[in-house]
């Protein structure tokens, strides 16, 4: 076994990284899109897909090259996007990164059970459909299938680390492209069978359904930040590119990975939010999937594929978590049994099989699943929550904290052209953020308004 300078054996490759890309980056905002294209319509639409995919490109090319510091292919390894913000920029950013890095991956495992519990009711619910047929009263609790997403991942969080998760990216990303092919299938065929321009070039018209211009607003802004979340995982690209061996140097092989997943994903959205809208128009649901009940067997199919992907893809998220209050616990009291000491305890029927686990593991990790899972039960505003993420993450960690380490990194003199353009874009990533936070938040309040804490239907 081949060691690296830190004492670890990596065995990533460009195609585990696009996995855990793909994997991080096509989740629930994916089934966003069709609703995220009918708030902004025709021309704003399918532009802030582009402008989205083509910011967090150029962004993520800069951060690759900050995996080492100072020289990007033979300095310091830094194994996590916190350890490069302290490597390169001052405590004030390192604050920032820890506060807007782990808030959008606890955030985003919320998200995620949430939109995991949803396709699990849809089936039930589907199939509730094809027996009794469509005016039959078939809305089952949301609470139950909560609760079972959550006792699963109480399991699948004793897996010890990220790297211990790729065999769960491959098959979550085969599972993403799956329901995302089925997705797109089911919106051709809606508008292939009634044949017919849906929409506008702006998007759900004021006074539709009793919409104000307040509400189109706070909805548009909504959908800038569904967007935005949709296309964000820079919060994990570090600790991917520290799964990679090397030669050839690591930035190099992220880079390339970066591509093809980016290049992918912007494919399946463009696609399934134009086709989406096309297919429902304005009307166009929160989560697309949901407004499909037959062929009922190809909607399982495709629901079961976004459970599987997004069970995936809540520990692709969490083990980061995981990691830093395990690390910093280990810190903290470096002589605790509680957190220090191993115990294995030894498979039944197989000799090279066993569990190895700490106290602090074996309790705290389920602590954290318990937490996100009454979350999702006292926040079920699936796009609400989705842009709020969004909104949380795209300027600090997509835009400006990239930017800044690479000027840092390569010493950008202040006036230059490319130094007034990254400026300009950091401006433009803020108001985008903001905006997107303002209108999620509103939406938030108004169905808090609406709604029975721990009582909610998905």
């Amino acid at each position: 076994m081949n060691f690296d300078d830190d004492g670890r054996i990596r065995t990533g490759t460009v195609w585990t990284a696009t996995a855990h890309a793909v994997t991080a980056v096509i989740g629930s905002g994916l089934l966003a899109v069709p609703w995220s294209v009918a708030q902004m319509g025709w021309i704003y639409g399918p532009l802030s897909l582009f402008g989205f995919a083509v910011i967090t490109y150029i962004t993520a090319r800069l951060l690759c090259d900050c995996y080492r510091t100072p020289d990007p292919v033979k300095g310091q390894r830094n194994h996590s996007y916190m350890e490069v913000v302290r490597a390169t920029l001052g405590k004030t950013e390192v604050f920032i990164c820890a506060f807007a890095q782990y808030s959008l991956l606890w955030g985003t495992i919320v998200g995620y059970t949430i939109t995991a519990a949803t396709s699990m009711l849809s089936v039930k619910r589907t199939n509730c459909y094809h027996t009794k047929g469509p005016e039959a009263d078939c809305q089952p609790s949301s609470n139950s299938f909560l609760l079972i997403f959550g006792a699963i991942h109480i399991v699948l969080s004793q897996l010890p680390s990220l790297e211990k998760v790729t065999f769960l990216s491959v098959i979550a990303a085969t599972m993403s492209l799956c329901y995302s092919f089925v997705a797109l299938y089911l919106c051709i065929a809606k508008f292939v069978s009634h044949p017919e321009l849906r929409g506008n070039l702006t998007g759900v018209e004021i006074g539709t359904n009793g919409l104000t211009l307040s509400s189109k607003l706070w909805q548009s802004f909504q959908a800038l930040g569904n967007i935005a979340f949709s296309y964000t995982y820079a919060q994990l690209l570090i600790e991917i590119e520290d799964t990679l061996k090397s030669p050839p140097a690591e930035n190099k092989t992220m880079k390339r990975a970066t591509l093809y997943s980016i290049a992918l994903t912007t494919a399946f959205y463009v696609s399934l939010g134009c086709t989406g809208y096309l297919a429902f128009g304005n009307e166009a649901p929160g989560n697309v999937l949901t407004a499909f009940h037959e062929p009922f067997w190809l909607v399982d199919l495709a629901n079961i594929g976004v459970v599987i992907h997004l069970t995936a893809a809540f520990q692709v998220f969490a083990q980061p978590i995981f990691a830093c209050y395990e690390k910093w616990l280990a810190m903290r009291w470096p002589a605790s049994p509680f957190i220090h000491n191993t115990y294995t305890i030894q498979l039944p029927g197989y000799k090279t099989l066993s569990f190895k686990f700490t106290l602090c593991r074996l309790l705290l990790r389920p602590l954290v699943v318990v937490i996100t899972v009454l979350t999702a039960m006292m926040f079920p505003f699936f796009n609400a929550v989705l842009g709020l993420l969004g909104s949380i993450a795209f300027f600090p960690l997509t835009v400006y904290l990239p930017v800044r380490m690479h000027m840092k990194q390569v010493d950008l003199k202040k006036g230059g052209v490319k130094w007034f353009m990254l400026q300009g874009l950091c401006l433009i990533a803020l108001l985008v953020s903001l905006i997107s936070a303002v209108g999620s938040v509103a939406d938030i309040i108004d169905r808090l308004k609406h709604t029975k804490i721990f009582s909610a239907n998905l």
